[in-house]
């Protein structure tokens, strides 16, 4: 018996990166999966690849900042699946680099309106549905950056503490309800949207220099961690945020 078997998972932002590895080892591992992206195409070929691997899943666009997308997201899924057990919130975006104080007004509100305001909303939105399952969980997908923020990405890192905040709060609020709230904070993964922290040399040497394991992760080792909090080997974990960093310093 696969241990997510009977499970149905919403994944955000999940066509590439952490968002698909995370999508597809739930579905290996026995859930029915809903991926999205904001654009079809995107769906459409994570779909595809999926779907060769004979994994159980379903897909549409879904821009996380757009209610009436969140909506469809949801109502979708219940017409599809029946119900929702999981929701793993991964949507994030970094418009602009630098300092936190050097950050423009409209890029703040961007970061924030799609990093932390789109989770709580999705969260506050897939409630009525988790309710009705037993053990139902969410989590989000923070950073190591949430812990000690990225001299480049100072928006983005406080935008990354916040949603270890609205783990801990969020989880105090569901646990008399059986609902379970936890938070993934990657070190540096290999993926697209971190490129610019290892893409030439010497970005790439500062990188490895942070990390004692001496390597980038990968998005696979993060899935690897959603599919065990999201699992009943994690019912006596709530409000906790795992950090996923190769043995990078993460201290608030």
């Amino acid at each position: 018996m696969k241990r997510l078997a009977g499970k149905v998972a919403v994944v955000t932002a999940s066509t590439d990166g952490i968002g698909f590895a995370i999508a597809k080892r739930l579905a290996e591992d026995g859930a029915a999966v809903v991926i999205s992206s904001r654009k079809q195409k995107n769906v459409d070929n994570a779909l595809a690849e999926l779907r060769k691997l004979n994994l159980n899943v379903h897909g549409l666009k879904c821009h996380v900042s757009e209610a009436q997308d969140r909506k469809q997201l949801f109502e979708e899924t219940i017409s599809k699946y029946g119900k929702l057990n999981i929701l793993v919130s991964n949507a994030a975006t970094n418009p602009a680099v630098g300092g936190v104080l050097e950050c423009d007004e409209k890029v703040w509100d961007k970061i924030f309106d799609v990093n932390v305001k789109s989770s709580y909303l999705l969260a506050k939105e897939a409630l009525p549905y988790l309710r009705r399952e037993k053990g139902s969980s969410i989590v989000f997908v923070s950073s190591i950056a949430g812990y000690d923020a990225f001299e480049l990405l100072g928006a983005y890192s406080v935008s990354k503490t916040a949603l270890i905040g609205l783990t801990k709060a969020a989880a105090k609020d569901l646990a008399p309800e059986g609902i379970r709230v936890n938070c993934l904070a990657p070190g540096i993964i290999r993926t697209k949207f971190s490129k610019a922290l290892y893409e030439n040399e010497a970005a790439n040497e500062a990188a490895l220099s942070k990390i004692p394991m001496g390597r980038l992760g990968t998005s696979e080792e993060m899935a690897g961690v959603v599919s065990f909090l999201v699992s009943e080997d994690a019912g006596y974990i709530t409000g906790e945020s795992i950090v996923a960093s190769g043995g990078m310093s993460a201290r608030l």
